[in-house]
């Protein structure tokens, strides 16, 4: 089960079709079981009980039409890539991000090292100036 859903409790209960091939991927860095031929929203959803938390009130999400018809299930993958996990293919090894906070945080450190970066070397010059 994923460590993102509080209680573990997943939003699908698969009660059919299970004997397909099993497919891994990772949701929010943690390796995770899915079925092969499983869209990104079926396989998140079977683990947790959201799809995504609301970039504008950090509520859960869990997806609204479910036929990429409305703008409710975007996830992003590790690389920043948008995916609608409605109609989006499960792939084997994918890495998926449901939080926003993983993504940001990953890069945050690099964004601060940057900017720190930027304004010593702003003092240096104005030092030597």
């Amino acid at each position: 089960m994923s460590i993102v859903t509080p209680l573990h409790l997943p939003q699908f209960v698969r009660v059919a079709e299970t004997a397909r091939a099993s497919v891994t991927f990772f949701l929010d860095g943690v390796p995770v079981q899915a079925l092969a031929g499983d869209t990104l929203l079926t396989a998140i959803l079977t683990q947790q009980r959201h799809v995504r938390r609301s970039e504008f009130s950090d509520a859960p999400r869990a997806g609204f039409c479910l036929i990429g018809a409305c703008q409710d299930c975007w996830v992003r993958s590790e690389d920043g890539t948008r995916l609608r996990a409605c109609s989006t293919p499960l792939r084997e090894g994918m890495r998926v991000l449901t939080r926003n906070d993983v993504h940001n945080d990953a890069h945050s450190d690099v964004d601060n090292e940057a900017a720190n970066d930027a304004t010593t070397d702003a003092s240096n010059k104005a030092e030597a100036q």
